[in-house]
């Protein structure tokens, strides 16, 4: 029984077919390709203007919307440095007055510097001992 179904396997003929079917493939990608050259020919040009038309509509629809929030941004955006501005010079006029004050007190405001001690004249500071006498316990209860 093998033996005859090997006998009756022709090799050629699925070569052939297997030709067949790609050239068949082949044409069709072909057929493809004309289709669309005609279609871009004749029909693609209406297509293509009414692919234009409806983008344009949703480019203005959208620059509306984007419009209208950019203008409600600036419009924040200018009323919060209007409102600093404001707050900014109410402080500078407030301080103003003070400030004007203590630059004419200046002048007359004479401060000097403390005299430099060198190590070798500073005296040790020695702590103060309160002795347990009477007096002693009366300084010690007024201290505190």
């Amino acid at each position: 029984m093998l033996k005859q179904t090997a006998q009756d396997f022709n090799a050629g003929r699925y070569a052939d077919a297997a030709l067949a079917a790609s050239r068949q493939v082949w044409l069709a990608g072909l057929g493809a390709a004309i289709v669309t050259r005609d279609w871009a020919r004749n029909d693609a040009g209406d297509v293509f203007r009414a692919l234009v038309r409806e983008g344009a509509s949703v480019e203005s629809h959208a620059k509306r919307v984007i419009g209208k929030q950019l203008d409600q941004s600036i419009a924040t955006a200018t009323r919060a440095v209007t409102k600093a501005r404001t707050t900014a010079l109410t402080a500078v006029n407030a301080f103003g007055g003070l400030v004007d004050a203590a630059v004419g007190a200046l002048p007359q405001f004479r401060a000097h510097a403390p005299k430099a001690r060198t190590a070798s004249k500073a005296k040790p500071v020695k702590a103060r001992v309160v002795r347990k006498t009477r007096r002693g316990k009366r300084a010690a209860r007024r201290a505190s």
